[in-house]
């Protein structure tokens, strides 16, 4: 008599050795052994009654059986193709133990969101930037695709989670979009699928019409207007003098506010800002107008001793809405992005300026690769001319030299 531990090795009655189980038998079979069902898959019952799928192979000259599941969440017909695939890939020389382990080990797509963020963290040029990676994905994205392989997500998936909102929120569907798919760009550089699932659907979604949203900006000759009422408002000098230089070298507000002390030489009326700071992510050289050396001759009083030109009362670079509130607070309703503006339709309509120096004053990238190419100088002589000329403009007194009143 067999020991009542000995697992004893069955085949269903009538049935030829390939194929030899039924779907019927597996759903009622109680005698514990192992029921052999062809190409090395059996159906293993224990004593309690739990039955499970095993696969007997033998991968690169080795003996070894593979666990396929219980037989209660795995049909009869699903092991059967499972196990034919483990066969075809052993006999080709792979091993089909070691890629369910791969498959096993692959990151759900909430792990490979956060992977992909803290290797870009240290690129980003803020921490604004950073935190909106993650948080547009948890919102939108993680309540469909959190717990999918990064392997497994389809277009449908991603079509699904942009569909609700592409028109709705277009400008936060194509940002999630474009997370998804560097995410997924990830996973393909990892050699974990063929695809960008994100980059594949753009005939499926619904043309945005989107008006273009220009920055709010104030015509050239009310901009001497503006500077008075900013000189004469109660504002911290820091903030009155950042906006100034801001408008005098038509910079960006984030270059202005950032500025440290190192950067410029007042001797030569130049300063320079790093590529790492830039949008373009290339150096740009700034020629300083007279009365810009003035503005940062004042700011001198400013020093803290942490090497920035225009530090806040805190010690910390000021805040982007700390010089849009006092241009609003003037009563000028315009953005101070828009300043820049103001700068080049005033070299468009009162200058005669070649445009490749505007546009070199405004740290434009040449988009025509060919031209860029052979675009080698700077036009800092030229730039030094014109930004002078912008100078005297802005400090002409003008009939649009009335302070504003907020309402």
């Amino acid at each position: 008599m067999a020991d009542a531990n000995q697992e004893i090795e069955r085949t269903e009655p009538n049935k030829h050795p390939n194929k030899a189980l039924s779907a019927a038998f597996v759903r009622t079979a109680t005698t514990p052994g192992k029921y052999n069902d062809g190409h090395g898959l059996f159906l293993k019952v224990v004593t309690s009654g739990a039955k499970r799928w095993v696969q007997r192979i033998v991968v690169r000259g080795k003996r070894t059986e593979i666990g396929l599941g219980s037989a209660s969440l795995v049909s009869l017909a699903e092991a059967r193709e499972t196990a034919l695939e483990n066969r075809k890939l052993a006999r080709a020389g792979g091993d089909p133990l070691q890629a369910k382990r791969t498959s096993e080990a692959l990151l759900t797509f909430e792990e490979a969101s956060r992977k992909v963020h803290k290797i870009h963290e240290p690129t980003w040029r803020n921490k604004k930037h950073a935190a909106q990676f993650l948080s547009t994905l948890e919102t939108y994205t993680f309540p469909r695709m959190s717990n999918l392989k990064v392997s497994e997500v389809t277009t449908a998936d991603v079509l699904a989670v942009l569909q609700p909102i592409w028109l709705e929120k277009p400008e936060t569907a194509k940002r999630v979009r474009q997370r998804i798919g560097t995410v997924m760009k990830w996973a393909v550089a990892n050699g974990w699928r063929q695809d960008n699932p994100a980059g594949a659907i753009s005939q499926a979604l619904p043309k945005q019409k989107q008006p273009v949203k220009h920055r709010k900006s104030l015509p050239y000759d009310e901009v001497s207007g503006c500077l008075v009422a900013v000189r004469s408002s109660r504002a911290f000098n820091a903030t009155k003098l950042a906006l100034e230089l801001t408008v005098l070298t038509a910079c960006r507000s984030g270059e202005v506010r950032l500025a440290e002390w190192s950067e410029i030489d007042l001797a030569k009326a130049e300063w320079t800002i790093p590529a790492q700071r830039m949008k373009a992510s290339k150096e740009h050289r700034i020629p300083l107008s007279g009365r810009a050396v003035e503005v940062l001759e004042a700011a001198k009083a400013l020093d803290d001793g942490t090497g920035l030109v225009f530090p806040s009362t805190t010690g910390n670079p000021l805040s982007d809405m700390t010089l849009s509130k006092l241009v609003k607070g003037l009563g000028y309703d315009v953005d101070v992005h828009g300043f820049r503006t103001s700068f080049k339709t005033w070299c468009q309509e009162r200058t005669t300026t070649a445009r490749e120096v505007s546009e070199a004053a405004l740290a434009h990238s040449i988009q025509n690769k060919a031209e860029a190419a052979y675009a080698r100088s700077d036009l800092f002589e030229k730039r030094r001319k014109l930004m002078e000329q912008w100078s005297c403009f802005v400090a002409e007194p003008s009939s649009a030299v009335l302070v504003r009143i907020a309402k």
